[in-house]
């Protein structure tokens, strides 16, 4: 019997909840696809993908969303431009519904708004929900306890809760990190933007601590991105342990025991090689992945039509002093020697390259703070 795909999820049809997907900027439509291949019906918004469904459905997405921050369920939306508008709206949402009976972090976000004081607003936002505060925070990265954020834009506050807990890039398997790292999502919306279903062969030539080859091998065998990892709902009232367990099952049933293709990770430096040996093996790919020590342009077997990826220094991030004309040279000459006939996706933080004919801009985003871009081309 064939294997399901995430793609042979059936669409849902009478949707219960209304949920919304985060992503760094830039990265929306590649979330996008994630989620129609879910079975669900997504809307690009700034900053994420607004979407529909029932709680299994947040659990999916939880679960398998590769490029996805969090998933968060909006709880309500409406009018305030005084704290006692915003209390009384506040105090109307079923809280216990949501919320477990410990503490509370909410983290708020305004924008022309008259409710300015984020502090004042999450204080008010704690009296309504009357639970404990574990803090008062903007920092959507790290929290304690449950989190709940509201979102003001021009009068209108919008309340979300948490689903997720740690970010969803926190897969759980990269404990060794080697210099620059690049955070997971990132890494899996590459290898998405560049076509990559595990079926071609491919090659990081730069793998650092190996994020990118993992992350293909990953995808290659249809493991979800969350399988070891907790998440937030679990600790909530509206958990079903038994809707979960089918969740995982289902995800269970879809791995495939070995990537069809290979996957060729390779670094100069021994502590990237060791990093990304590693970091493999906690994921569970670690018989995927040829790791090896060597130049990036020491070459290698052929990989005809083969993929070429990779995240090379971006110069004012870790001191790289050749130019970027001159690494761009070698990178596509390691490409052309390597994957004939296939493709060189490339992210990078300085425009000349984008000057390249040879390649093209596809996405532009964040890593690390910085602006950058990744540039796709066929191999010639």
């Amino acid at each position: 019997m064939p294997k399901r795909r995430e793609a042979d999820y059936p669409p849902r049809v009478t949707p219960a909840l209304d949920l919304f997907a985060t992503c760094t900027p830039g990265l929306e439509a590649i979330l996008a696809g994630e989620l129609t291949a879910l079975g669900l019906t997504p809307k690009i918004l700034d900053g994420g993908v607004a979407f529909a469904g029932n709680l299994s459905d947040m659990m999916r997405a939880n679960l398998w969303l590769r490029t996805a921050g969090r998933v968060l369920v909006r709880v309500a939306e409406f009018h305030a431009s005084s704290f006692d508008e915003l209390e009384r709206h506040a105090r109307r949402v079923a809280w216990s519904e949501w919320l477990a009976p410990t503490s509370v972090t909410v983290s708020v976000s305004a924008s022309q708004s008259r409710l300015y004081h984020t502090g004042a607003i999450a204080e008010r936002l704690l009296a309504a929900i009357a639970r404990p505060a574990a803090a008062k925070s903007t920092d959507h990265e790290r929290h304690a306890g449950q989190l709940v954020l509201a979102r003001f834009v021009r009068d209108r506050c919008t309340l979300s809760i948490d689903t997720s807990g740690e970010l969803l890039h926190r897969r759980g398997y990269r404990l060794d990190v080697a210099k620059a790292p690049l955070r997971e999502t990132l890494a899996a919306a590459i290898l998405l933007a560049a076509g990559y279903d595990g079926a071609r062969p491919l090659v990081d030539p730069l793998c650092g601590s190996g994020t990118i080859p993992i992350e293909a091998a990953l995808i290659a065998r249809r493991i979800a991105p969350g399988r070891r990892r907790d998440f937030a709902f679990r600790g909530s009232p509206y958990f079903d342990d038994r809707e979960w367990k089918n969740v995982l099952d289902k995800a269970d049933e879809m791995v495939s025991p070995t990537a069809s293709a290979p996957i060729f990770a390779s670094d100069r430096d021994a502590g990237a090689v060791r990093a990304t040996t590693g970091n493999a093996q906690r994921a569970g790919v670690g018989g995927d992945l040829g790791v090896e020590l060597r130049a990036f342009a020491a070459g290698g077997a052929p990989l005809p039509g083969g993929l070429f990826i990779t995240n090379p220094p971006y110069g004012v991030r870790i001191g790289e002093r050749r130019s970027v004309s001159d690494l761009y040279a070698r990178l596509v000459g390691a490409a052309r020697a390597r994957v004939p006939g296939g493709r060189l996706a490339v992210l990078c933080s300085d425009g000349k390259w984008a000057e390249q004919k040879a390649l093209r801009e596809v996405v532009t985003t964040k890593n690390g703070g910085l602006s950058v871009r990744l540039l796709m081309g066929d191999v010639l």
